[in-house]
């Protein structure tokens, strides 16, 4: 089963420069602790202490915001695309 993982700008060299991984996992968890042992530190990024998303990454699957799925429970199913996308803040 395969998911692609795009990867912001900001956490590419944890991946050595990939902009999108190619991971299994049968849910958003899974995904994540694929990604930690392929590319140690990433999860410390997204995750908070707790092991709960940090509010300020937002991940989607297939468009759709986690936080209003199952979150970290979220399934996943091959073909399936992930979007880590970190929090925009500021302005003038």
């Amino acid at each position: 089963m395969a998911v692609t993982v795009r990867i912001p700008t900001p956490l590419r060299a944890i991946v050595r420069g990939q902009e999108a991984v190619q991971l299994a996992g049968s849910s958003l968890a899974d995904a994540i602790a694929e990604l930690e042992q392929q590319y140690p530190g990433i999860r410390e990024r997204l995750c908070d202490e707790t092991g709960e998303l940090r509010r300020f990454v937002n991940i989607y699957v297939n468009g759709e915001d986690v936080r209003f799925l199952n979150g970290l429970s979220t399934s996943l199913k091959s073909g399936d695309e992930v979007s880590i996308v970190p929090a925009v803040a500021g302005g003038a």
